[in-house]
């Protein structure tokens, strides 16, 4: 992340200002809901095509596991921009980034809706990942400068909100449209979205400079600080099994024969996940420890229940509900853990870490989904999840540890 907030975990946070330029002790609605409108449209552009991805390779003439790597090259580039990125634009304005990361969706959602060239079409989903890339480098950098430092963990959260926003409405309501009037037309409203978040931004986000050069230090020198590796293993492991599982929602329903019901599970799942943002966000300046622990646990059993039973569509929507419980606040979760070791290093540090697994899940998948069968998806996620419960649990002196620096009374 390229901000002008100090780099060093535990030097004291900035004053918060305001777009008047006045300190502020409460929480600015209107930019915090911006900023959860971009991360919601860099989710919706890197997700959509796991709700849509039969009707898409067949529209593209090209298979399944094939249409499943759109997710795979935006995450891919994303995740090998991020720290080159970073340096690149460090000095530049961070409206101007935030504003053409924006645009750039726009574009590439624009293009993907109307083009029945898959080459073209993998071309600006890569542009659109770089884009991303700008997005999550800036959220927490903003979201912590826009406010107290008592409320810094509820800004990040609000400001993540728009990760589960966009899995429980955006991609079910995406797959609905798709369904009904073609997978083009939700492409084409997304573009629509994109070009209002650019007016949104340009009336309500307020300036800030980028880095002065004396003030920039090499980011992988992160890695250094306690707690910052522990952090990015759960990331990796984590994002790794939900995007395995997440990427070929579709085609395991499918396998399980209940690719008939796929929107309202998709919403199912969307709306625990919101209810986690909620609850993480309500609690993360006190409780970051335990909910990482619960939601780690919660996508555990998920798990187990779609491994062992998921002939019964009871236990399936169950099993939705427990994952959407456990992965909607993660985001939020992993977004504080490392900003709290790491600084803003390392935040760049979980974007490249955060992408590059996300694309490694849809590689993963498709590698499970042509040798083995869609059933394997779960246990997979399994063997990946016991590492990340053990490393959570123990990790409890820098990287989780039970009480924040600077957030209070525990």
């Amino acid at each position: 992340m390229t901000t002008s907030q100090t780099e060093t975990p535990t030097s004291p946070s900035p004053s918060p200002v305001g777009a008047n330029g006045a300190k502020e002790q409460k929480l600015p609605w209107s930019p915090l809901l911006a900023l959860a409108t971009a991360a919601f449209m860099g989710i919706l552009t890197e997700a959509l095509p796991a709700g849509v991805l039969p009707e898409m390779a067949k529209d593209l003439s090209v298979s399944e596991s094939a249409a499943g790597q759109s997710l795979t090259i935006y995450a891919i580039a994303t995740g090998l921009s991020a720290i080159p990125l970073s340096v690149a634009t460090a000095g530049w304005r961070r409206r101007k980034l935030l504003l053409l990361a924006v645009v750039t969706f726009a574009v590439a959602n624009l293009v993907t809706a109307v083009s029945s060239n898959y080459p073209l079409t993998m071309g600006f989903r890569m542009l659109a990942g770089i884009a991303a890339a700008a997005v999550w480098a800036e959220l927490v950098g903003y979201a912590r400068r826009l406010a107290p430092p008592h409320l810094q963990g509820r800004a990040i959260a609000i400001t993540m909100a728009g990760i589960p926003l966009a899995l429980s409405l955006g991609i079910p309501v995406g797959t609905f449209l798709g369904g009904l009037f073609g997978w083009r037309l939700t492409f084409g409203l997304v573009t629509v979205v994109s070009v209002l978040l650019v007016v949104w931004i340009l009336a309500s986000v307020p300036d800030a400079p980028g880095q002065r050069p004396e003030s920039r230090e090499p980011i992988l020198k992160a890695l250094k600080l306690p707690g910052v590796v522990a952090v990015l293993f759960v990331v990796a492991a984590y994002v790794l099994a939900h995007n395995i599982l997440y990427t070929y929602i579709a085609t395991f329903l499918d396998e399980i024969d209940m690719g008939g019901q796929r929107d309202v599970i998709l919403l199912v799942f969307g709306i625990a996940s919101m209810v986690s943002i909620f609850i993480t966000g309500a609690m993360v300046d006190r409780r970051l420890r335990a909910l990482t622990v619960g939601s780690t646990a919660l996508f555990i059993v998920a798990a187990v229940l779609l491994a062992l039973l998921s002939d019964s569509a009871v236990i399936v929507y169950g099993a939705m509900i427990l994952w959407g419980l456990g992965w909607g606040g993660v985001a939020t979760l992993l977004q504080t853990a490392v900003t709290d070791a790491g600084g803003d290093r390392g935040q760049a540090l979980l974007v490249t870490t955060w992408n590059s697994f996300m694309a490694g899940g849809g590689a993963v998948g498709g590698i499970l989904l042509d040798s083995l069968s869609p059933t394997s998806f779960p246990w997979s996620v399994l063997l990946l999840l016991v590492p990340v419960f053990a490393v959570v649990v123990l990790a409890r002196s820098h990287a989780f540890p039970a009480k924040r620096p600077g957030s209070g009374p525990a």
